[in-house]
């Protein structure tokens, strides 16, 4: 069994520890907030008891692992902390800020054979392959649109003069970091690393980036990718072949995925799961990559090493754009 621990209390906590309850001996054990009620509510809603307010208790605590889904500005130092107290760490996206920063965790929990990677669903999930396969059947593929426009629920805060954490960008957070993500991971997983990329981005009153658009050039293709938290998308994101184009309607679950063959043939490749479904797939695989590392290690590096990919890609469109 391998015991468990939390660092968040967001809904998307909620949703791992609820997707982490289908993956037989996966136990959460233990919860960390900087406040005792926030955590006791949190915990005591999954039948958990042992709510720590100090981190370095909680490092020290007798629990294997340690899923960590705080503000993007903590993740550095807490998995850190986590993996010199001997935790397996599967941190929330954006793994760390820098490339830097994700080469010396990595470099640490090899050293003390540990378990580091990236919460980010479609890397971890099943459905990722078969809109691998679906690639193939639609000819030569010159274009691709992946878009993630959500409009932020702490949009009207902002509007009203507040700091809101996602608005924030002392906390590392806005648009590219948020949203942008979910894009930047299936171009590079379907098409390989652009020869060059061209991007830009808008930001809001408190200096975060509030939406973005990268063009990656490809030596036979192009792909746009478009995010934004201060308005909603509903047409989705393509992949345009000459003999048909693959319509997403979740480009971040890869859920809703057909391919519209030129003839007028519809094929549906992956229909709508649920979010806990989703972030299931990482506590397997998080629990497969602790539990039986031999077996499972080439999945691990492949998915390290385009976390490591991405994150030095989104590095320079960071410098591009002047994000904070």
């Amino acid at each position: 069994m391998i015991k468990y621990g939390v660092i968040g209390s967001g809904w998307i906590a909620e949703e791992f520890v609820k997707g982490a309850q289908t993956v037989d001996g996966m136990h959460f054990a233990a919860m960390y907030s900087r406040t005792k009620e926030k955590g006791m509510e949190f915990a005591e809603n999954f039948g958990c008891k042992n709510v720590f307010t100090d981190l370095e208790e909680f490092a020290k605590s007798d629990i294997d692992a340690v899923y960590i889904a705080s503000p993007n500005s903590l993740h550095y130092l807490q998995s850190k902390l986590m993996l010199e107290n001997g935790k397996h760490v599967l941190c929330e996206k954006p793994i760390t800020i820098t490339p830097d920063e994700f080469e010396e965790l990595f470099s640490l929990a090899k050293s003390k054979n540990l378990i580091y990677t990236e919460a980010i669903m479609m890397m971890h999930s099943p459905l990722k392959d078969r809109v691998k396969n679906a690639l193939e059947k639609i000819g030569k593929i010159t274009s691709a649109h992946f878009d993630f426009s959500q409009l932020s629920s702490k949009y009207k805060a902002l509007k009203n003069g507040e700091n809101p954490n996602i608005f924030n960008p002392e906390m590392k957070t806005g648009c590219l970091r948020d949203l942008g993500i979910y894009c930047y991971y299936p171009a590079v997983e379907f098409f390989g690393l652009p020869e060059k990329v061209s991007s830009s981005a808008g930001f809001v009153e408190t200096g975060a980036d509030g939406y973005g658009t990268a063009v990656l050039d490809y030596s036979d293709k192009q792909i746009t990718l478009t995010y934004s938290k201060i308005g909603q998308d509903f047409c989705g994101s393509q992949i345009l072949g000459d003999e048909g184009t693959i319509t997403i309607d979740s480009i971040s679950k890869l859920t809703g995925v057909k391919i519209h063959f030129a003839d007028g043939k519809i094929e549906e490749v992956t229909g709508e799961e649920e979010k806990h479904i989703i972030m299931a797939y990482e506590a397997k695989n998080f629990y497969d990559f602790i539990t039986d590392f031999e077996k499972n290690k080439e999945k691990y590096f492949e998915i390290n090493q385009r976390i490591f990919e991405i994150n030095k890609l989104m590095f320079q469109v960071k410098n591009q754009c002047k994000i904070l």
